[in-house]
């Protein structure tokens, strides 16, 4: 060894590690090179006796010595030298901010701190006790850090098996229904274990070695202390019963005392050890014995008239009873069981037979019996209605039970059977069932009765709307601007009459809700611009929205619906005269409402407060129900509210109201606000629609109605299409044949006899994949059944516009699809 490596000498297999090693480019340079610093620490860590590591440098590199070896595991052939955060990889995020407290100057010790390290045992849980402390040169700067480190997994885990030993102890001790405990040579009390003070409510003892005789009964203290006090002066073992008093209960129970003495090596007695357990169940049974005993021939005679009596009511009963063994064996049976069975299978079955055996040559009526005993006999208690007989004659039907029948000490031994003719209970039960429908259907038909009065109504005013406008549009002289007006009028009363037509399918549930994100509140401002419309002008409507925007996700049209419906009531409670106040609230919670729990939220809260009537109390738990109206008789549906209610639920809220009669209501509407945000396009306005023309295309529309068939030609065709007109979907494929006679896109209803429009273009799909198909329908609930599958969906009613724009974006999408194209 060189002289320039006389520092290494007394290191061992470290510092043979690094002599061997090739220093060559590492950042520390040659071993010859090294400060006289880090010599002098490297060489303090080799000859050490306890763990050590050095790191030095800027980028810690790690050195150790031989004692440390256990600790590398699969690192010891490369670790020498390497950096720290590569030498402990797995452990350097919990070990940085400790070296970082050391760098500032903060060295710290660690006691049993866990750490997972891959080691010469493989991936364990392991801890160490260690310290860290950093190492100054000559200038007073950081040059590396030492840290002193010793494993104590073995003393770590024999404390924690230290513990539960410990622990195991005192729970068997605990959990004892022996109370164990002991008594010096003179009888005082010195221990005892906890359950003593559960059981008396005492502790231990006194001072003056009797606290535990104030839990004896009175009566039994004489005789205790006579058998203690004995067994003290002889030295012979004591056992002795007296009651003790329950802390719990306040009762006494029986209790048995014993205990042996301990004798050092002279034979003089050192301690008394023994225990106290309860004997209050065996004092009982052993007097209960004794009782028996003394009246045993009574009991007997009791005992045959018991058993005569129930034998006399169960051969009496109509029922059949029975019982078999584990086996299938027959244990007992009245005589219906047995004429049952034997009516049953043809054989008449005694005690001691295996019934199994008598359905041998039967197996129609093996199988079902081994079944449905079998899980009787493992245990199972169910109970069946089976009709039996002639399958094509009136058939009784039979409740069989099944229970499990056990011995006298618990033991499951067999199955019983119980069985009832219940026919007449079951016809009665029918009866019943069909009575109640009737008073359903009866129901039903005074509800149709209210809601086609309802319905008619509101029609009848959106007709007369659509007739005087048109009567007026046919006038020669009316002018451009007063034309617009009663065309938007028809064309309004149109869309009214589409939400009062899905207003009625979402009561039928046969419509299904397209929730969507939007401002509640912008929408809000926008159903109250238009409410005049409404209310009618001796109603001042008044809005209070933040400035915020606040977002739920519902369907915006059932939510424009529900504001409406909620105003139209305000408006009739008014008499078409007050203020009605429509105000948003948001991030409130849901309170409780009619007996349901609220929610914390976040919920935005929109109410209608008008300066009506009121509601009376008696009404205001019904007025959410579908056909309850207070309306004459033509007035309305009475499915305003109820859509409120449906369409707030539907959503994850609710909707709550208060009144007082004589001076108003608010309806507040709850619906859970939506993180997302909603699209701030503009919505479309009827004065910027354009008509969109085709080229002379050929459109083959399919329609069962005469009337809609015609308009949808002239339609078409109107708007620069050419049209062929099928009546129904078998029509249509005729008139298309197998390469679709050059029609350019198919437009078919979708509720049709026959073939219907979805199954039309399914099978359109198939056989000509190139060919546009276009559906519509006024029945979205065939669609939520049938499903789109991708096709194009126009709801009815629509306006030309919207069936030319459609089908033109439809033509030119499909024609531009590769390999699409028709000719």
């Amino acid at each position: 060894m060189s002289d320039a490596l006389a520092f290494l000498a007394g290191g061992g297999e470290a510092a043979r590690m690094i002599r061997e090693r090739d220093w060559t480019g590492h950042p520390l340079g040659m071993p010859e090179t090294w400060s006289e610093g880090f010599r002098i620490a490297l060489s303090l860590v080799l000859t050490s006796p306890e763990s050590m590591i050095l790191t030095w440098g800027p980028d810690l590199h790690f050195f150790f010595n031989d004692t440390y070896f256990p600790l590398l595991g699969p690192r010891l052939e490369w670790a020498m030298g390497e950096r720290f955060d590569v030498v402990w990889a797995d452990a350097w995020e919990q070990a940085k901010p400790i070296i970082d407290d050391a760098f500032a100057g903060r060295s710290r010790r660690f006691d049993d701190l866990p750490w997972k390290l891959g080691t010469d045992r493989g991936e364990a849980d392991t801890w160490f006790s260690f310290s860290y402390s950093r190492v100054l040169d000559g200038a007073g700067r950081v040059a590396g850090l030492f840290i002193f480190t010793n494993e104590t997994t073995a003393r770590v885990l024999g404390d924690r098996a230290l513990r539960e030993s410990e622990e195991h102890y005192r729970q068997t001790v605990e959990l004892n229904p022996q109370v164990p405990w002991t008594c010096d040579p003179a009888g005082n009390i010195t221990s005892y274990s906890n359950r003593w003070l559960e059981l008396t409510g005492q502790a231990p003892g006194e001072p003056d070695g009797a606290g535990w005789l104030k839990a004896l009964h009175p009566d039994d203290i004489p005789a205790t202390l006579d058998a203690f006090g004995s067994a003290l002066a002889s030295g012979e073992p004591v056992d002795v019963d007296y009651r003790l008093r329950m802390a719990a209960t306040g009762e006494h129970r029986w209790m048995r005392a014993r205990a042996r003495p301990r004798r050092n090596e002279g034979g003089g007695i050192v301690r008394w050890y023994g225990v106290v357990e309860d004997v209050h169940d065996r004092k009982l049974a052993e007097a209960a014995l004794r009782e028996m005993n003394e009246t045993l021939e009574r009991r007997v005679e009791e005992a045959l008239l018991q058993r005569k009596l129930w034998s006399e009511v169960f051969e009496t009963t109509d029922a059949l009873v029975g019982a078999l063994d584990a086996d299938f064996r027959l244990l007992a049976a009245n005589r219906a069981w047995i004429e049952g069975f034997e009516a049953f299978s043809g054989i008449r079955p005694r005690v001691g037979d295996r019934i199994l055996d008598h359905l041998a040559h039967r197996p129609g009526l093996l199988d079902p019996v081994r079944e449905i005993w079998g899980r009787a006999l493992a245990g199972e208690e169910f109970t069946l209605v089976e009709a039996f007989g002639d399958p094509d004659s009136e058939r009784p039907y039979y409740e069989i039970k099944f229970t499990t029948l056990r011995d006298p000490e618990g033991r499951r031994i067999g199955a019983f059977q119980y069985v009832q003719d219940v026919t007449q209970r079951l016809r009665d039960q029918d009866r019943l069932a069909k009575a109640e429908e009737a008073l359903r259907q009866s129901q039903k038909l005074e509800a149709v009765g209210q809601l086609t009065g309802g319905v008619a109504h509101d029609f009848n005013n959106l007709l007369t709307i659509i007739r005087s406008s048109v009567d007026f549009l046919r006038r020669p002289d009316l002018s451009e601007e007063r034309r617009t007006r009663y065309m938007d009028a028809v064309s309004d009363t149109v869309d009214r009459a589409a939400k009062l037509t899905g207003q009625l399918l979402a009561f039928a549930r046969r419509q299904t809700l397209k929730p969507q994100v939007f401002d509640v509140g912008r929408q809000v401002a926008a159903v109250a611009d238009m409410l005049d419309t409404v209310t009618g002008a001796r109603i001042r409507v008044v809005t209070e929205v933040p400035d915020a925007p606040c977002y739920v996700k519902a369907d915006l049209s059932q939510f424009e619906t529900a504001l409406i419906n909620m105003a139209v009531n305000a408006r009739d409670a008014m008499d078409s005269e007050g203020t009605l106040t429509l105000r948003l609230v948001c991030a409130c919670r849901l309170p409780d409402i009619r007996g349901h729990a609220g929610s914390a939220g976040p919920f935005a809260a929109v109410s209608l407060t008008d300066t009506g009537s009121g509601i009376a109390p008696d009404q205001v738990a019904r007025i959410f129900e579908p056909f309850f109206t207070t309306k004459e008789v033509g007035k309305g549906t009475g499915l305003g509210l109820s859509q409120v209610f449906g369409f707030a639920k539907q959503s994850g809220g609710d909707v709550d109201v208060e009144s007082t009669p004589g001076q108003g209501t608010t309806f507040t509407l709850y619906l859970p606000e939506s993180e997302a945000i909603a699209s701030d396009a503009p919505d479309p306005q009827r004065g910027d629609e354009t008509f969109q023309t085709g080229d002379g295309q050929r459109v083959l529309v399919v329609e069962d109605n005469v009337e809609v068939g015609r308009f949808a030609t002239q339609i078409l065709e109107d708007c620069g299409y050419r049209t062929t007109w099928a009546a129904n979907a078998e029509e249509a494929l005729d008139r298309l044949g197998p390469d679709g006679s050059g029609f350019d896109a198919v437009f078919s209803d979708v509720v049709m006899p026959g073939m219907g429009g979805i199954a039309l273009a399914r099978l359109l799909q198939r056989r000509l994949p190139g060919l546009p198909v276009l559906l519509a329908s006024g029945y979205s609930h065939v669609l939520a059944q049938d499903g789109l599958e991708g096709f194009e969906l126009l709801h009815k009613p629509y306006s030309a516009d919207q069936l030319s724009r459609i089908l033109g974006t439809l033509m030119a999408r499909q024609a531009g699809a590769p390999g699409m194209g028709r000719t």
